[in-house]
Order: C-alpha cells, then sequence, then structure tokens
C-alpha cells in the first residue's frame, strides 16, 4: 500500500496566554505563535502544539492556562518530554516513512530527542527558522503572511 507523504506542522507553545480556558490554537496570544500557527496553516496538512506541560496537543482542544516552560527544566527532564511527546506522535498521528515534520519551535523542543526520535522514524524534519533569533523570526513569518496577500 502506498501512503500519501504528510506534512505536518509542530508549533511550539508560548509564554503568554488568555486568561481563560481556550482551544489550544486560541490559548496561546503573542504575536510569535500567531505568525507560527499562520504559517503552519498554510504550509501543512495538519498541525499539532508541542505544549511544556500537555506534551502534543491537538488545535481544538480546551486547555486552560498554564505557567511552565521547558526552559526552566533539567536536560533530563526535556529528554523524558521528548520521549511523552514521541510516545503521542505515534499514538495520535502515526507518522509514516517521508513523512515531513516542520518544527515551529526554539531549541529546547527540538533538541533532547524529539528531532532525532522523528528521523529515527524515518521522517523527515525541517526548522524554518533554524538559528534565528526571536526577532528574526517574527520578521521571517510576519514576510511569509504578506507574501501570501
Amino acid at each position: 500500500m502506498v501512503c500519501d507523504k504528510r506534512r505536518i506542522g509542530l508549533v511550539g507553545c508560548v509564554k503568554k496566554k488568555s486568561q481563560t480556558p481556550q482551544p489550544a490554537k486560541n490559548l496561546y496570544v503573542s504575536t510569535l505563535f500567531s505568525g507560527r500557527r499562520s504559517y503552519v496553516e498554510r504550509s501543512c496538512s495538519e498541525w499539532w502544539i508541542l505544549s511544556a506541560e500537555h506534551h502534543l496537543v491537538h488545535p481544538s482542544k480546551i486547555l486552560a492556562p498554564y505557567d511552565l516552560a521547558l526552559k526552566d527544566l533539567g536536560r533530563p527532564d526535556r529528554r523524558f518530554w521528548s520521549r511523552q511527546v514521541l510516545f503521542a506522535i505515534d499514538e495520535r498521528i502515526c507518522p509514516n516513512r517521508d513523512d515531513t515534520f516542520e518544527i515551529h519551535a526554539g531549541g529546547e523542543y527540538r533538541d533532547f530527542g524529539l528531532s532525532d526520535g522523528l528521523r529515527e522514524r524515518g521522517c523527515l524534519v525541517e526548522v524554518p527558522t533554524e538559528g534565528q533569533r526571536i526577532g528574526e523570526q517574527l520578521r521571517f513569518y510576519m514576510q511569509a503572511r504578506e507574501s501570501q496577500l
């Protein structure tokens, strides 16, 4: 059986959140998250949120605000978080060999086993803003949005 290759977006959560429970896609209220979301909604067939608290979250799942950041966790906890996310990806997304995961999240989300785990599953990993600082990322997403108008 031949499966179509999928392009799956993974968007990292951000600190700034709504003060009330919301669908996850609306909980995060920063310009950075908005840019990431807009980008993957155009470039990917499906997308998910990487949450420090909840691991892998479907954009429509209702979440209450929380205050946990991966950057505040040590290396062992980040590796454990990555294993939890990979388990959830296997269960909920069921990745196929040659699916592409487009990751829009900082190194604390990618570099502790997530990217390597996806590659071990035969998936391709792309990070369009890799190596860019926050200001550069904001500019990248703004330019991408403007080019679509």
